[in-house]
C-alpha cells in the first residue's frame, strides 16, 4: 500500500486561515516535522491545497504507525 511522508517545511504565518486548519488537520503542527499518511484522494486534495507549505515523499508499504515520525 502507497504511504506519503508530508513534512511542514515553509511557515503558515500570514497565510489564510483555512490552509491553517488543513495543515492542523494533516497532523502538521510544528516546523520541521512529519507525518505518515495512506495515500488517498481525501488526503491528496488537502496536500494540494498547501502544496506551498509542505514536502510529499511517497513510498510503498506500511509504515510503523500511521502519525509522526521523527525525521
Amino acid at each position: 500500500m502507497k504511504q506519503l511522508r508530508i513534512t511542514y517545511v515553509r511557515s503558515m504565518i500570514g497565510h489564510p486561515r483555512d490552509q491553517k486548519r488543513t495543515m492542523h488537520s494533516l497532523g502538521l503542527r510544528k516546523m520541521h516535522r512529519s507525518v505518515v499518511k495512506p495515500d488517498n484522494q481525501a488526503v491528496r486534495g488537502m496536500i494540494f491545497k498547501v502544496k506551498h507549505l509542505v514536502a510529499v515523499e511517497e513510498f510503498e508499504g506500511e509504515a510503523e504507525g500511521v502519525g509522526e515520525v521523527p525525521v
